[in-house]
């Protein structure tokens, strides 16, 4: 199922990507015109802006389709979960993990057609405390790798990510973690807990490789402790998903957990600090109809 003939609501967040978005927007609109598809353009400058720009567009019957990094992308589609309205995807920021996954192209040529000749799917839809996600809901080193990352200007593209890690591998002392699923408790000493509904984040790292977002699961994956060197090192297995086969990497699957930790950390997810230890997180499946093309089989 496509979405040949139904209008599009261009939401454009001008500034993601530190301004590609606005720079990569006069294609796009092009790509659209040559193809005669019905669109209008909304620029956003908040996520709140944007979340009821997309809320309008669903009652309007028209298909929102967001030009933005994860994070908006994230807000957008928890407000649109549920509604049975799909939300297209243009890649427009630094790490552009959702479309990675879902296999849309960085071009807008390419993202464009998939609009026009793309499937419907539906795919799961996280919740921290109340705060809905699609990618990585990560604490713990995570959370200082991702503010760093927020707070810097001088570093463009994914490259952003590895300097962010670095920068925090450098302050970084192991936190005692605490994962609750059901009446199992499990503690452990580490660098980083993550609930993962998608398997990247952070520009390209398959933080969980085998994550599926149309499985109803979330992936739990524990980083435990290991000397700074060694963490360093295996950092680029990160990239190709195959840092679980360390011994320090655990990974169980679960619909919902509550994460805490022995000090306090801010929770991160596409991108933005969504909430904050301890946190409950759930999956919502299928909550969530994306237009993309077919999932592999």
């Amino acid at each position: 199922m496509g979405i040949e003939g139904q209008p599009l609501a261009l939401l454009v967040n001008p500034s993601a990507g530190r301004g590609r978005t606005r720079d990569l927007l006069p294609q796009v609109e092009s790509e659209l015109d040559k193809r005669r598809m019905v669109f209008r353009v909304e620029k956003t400058t908040s996520i709140e802006q944007a979340v009821g720009q997309a809320l309008r567009a669903a009652d309007a019957r028209e298909v929102p389709v967001v030009m933005s990094g994860d994070g908006l992308l994230g807000a957008v589609g928890g407000a649109l979960a549920g509604t049975g309205t799909p939300m297209g995807i243009i890649p427009g920021g630094r790490g552009n993990d959702l479309a990675r996954v879902l296999g849309i192209p960085q071009e807008p040529a390419e993202a464009v057609e998939i609009l026009v000749t793309g499937h419907t799917r539906e795919i799961d839809v996280g919740e921290a405390n109340g705060r809905r996600f699609l990618g990585v809901a990560s604490a713990g080193f995570d959370s200082e790798a991702n503010r760093i990352a927020n707070e810097t200007r001088h570093v463009r593209g994914n490259l952003v990510y590895a300097y962010a890690a670095l920068r925090a591998l450098t302050a970084w002392k192991p936190a005692r973690f605490t994962i609750q699923e059901g009446e199992r408790r499990m503690r452990f000493t580490g660098y980083t807990i993550a609930a993962a509904n998608s398997k990247a984040y952070g520009g390209g790292m398959f933080i969980a490789p085998d994550a599926d977002l149309s499985d109803g699961e979330l992936d739990v994956v524990m980083v435990g402790e290991v000397g700074k060197l060694r963490f360093l090192a295996n950092l680029p297995k990160v990239f190709k998903g195959t840092h679980v086969e360390q011994d320090e990497v655990q990974v169980f699957r679960a619909r919902s957990v509550t994460l805490d930790a022995s000090r306090p950390f801010a929770v991160y997810a596409d991108g933005e600090h969504i909430t904050d230890l301890p946190a409950t997180v759930r999956v919502l499946p299928g909550a969530l109809q994306v237009v993309a093309p077919p999932a592999p089989a």
